[in-house]
């Protein structure tokens, strides 16, 4: 019965990715089972947080800002992604741990170059404000790390969003051409917005990223083909 489960499991999710080139078409993604997922230096687990069935990650040693789950067959190159996740620092992990996690999009083959929206969660309620003001975080790899975009464009591309460390937090991530714009918890507005994605134009794999020293939780990943 179980062998059986997860060949319908995998059925499902070739049907959804076989539907999401259809633009307006919506896929749903069974990743809480980890189904049709390619694992990039992370460790993963199929759990209930929080009374949801859920998909962990955790970050292998040495990932280099690449852990991640890339959604098998996804090729995704403008449109609408959201998932519900929640992330916080690892047992063990040191002070700059900030539960860091996010959703790559247009990702090269095994993750070798990708856009990405993150958040850090215990930034969002800390009493430093300009620690709040790093809430969230566009990246593009390998080029552009945060660390060379804070630098060369100080807040240009993170933002602050009201955050609850290892709460269920729903994304909305919306692509068109080179404009990204993410959005937090339903909110109307854009919590962050993008008007050169640092690729450009491109298309590819969506995934499930973390950042280091983190432990993440993942569901209900839905894609909309503009």
């Amino acid at each position: 019965m179980k062998t059986r489960l997860l060949a319908l499991s995998a059925a499902a999710a070739v049907v959804s990715m076989l539907t999401l080139h259809a633009a307006g078409k919506t896929a749903h993604y069974p990743v809480e089972t980890g189904t049709g997922l390619e694992f990039v230096h992370v460790v993963p687990k199929a759990v209930t947080y929080q009374g949801q069935k859920a998909l962990r990650l955790d970050e292998m040693q040495n990932s280099n800002g690449e852990a991640l789950a890339l959604v098998t067959g996804s090729e995704f190159t403008d449109g609408t992604i959201e998932v519900d996740l929640a992330g916080l620092p690892g047992a063990g992990s040191d002070a700059g741990a900030r539960g860091f996690v996010g959703v790559a999009f247009r990702s090269a083959p095994h993750a070798t170059a990708f856009e990405c929206f993150y958040l850090r969660p215990t930034n969002g309620r800390a009493d430093d404000q300009l620690r709040r003001n790093h809430s969230t975080q566009y990246v593009s790899v390998p080029d552009f790390p945060w660390q060379r975009l804070r630098t060369e464009t100080p807040g240009v591309y993170e933002s602050y969003v009201d955050l609850v460390t290892g709460a269920w937090t729903h994304v909305r991530i919306e692509v068109s051409g080179v404009r990204a714009r993410l959005f937090v918890n339903g909110a109307q507005q854009p919590s962050l917005i993008v008007n050169d994605l640092k690729r450009g134009v491109t298309g590819g794999q969506i995934g499930l990223w973390i950042g280091a020293g983190t432990e993440a939780y993942f569901r209900d990943l839905r894609v909309t083909a503009g």
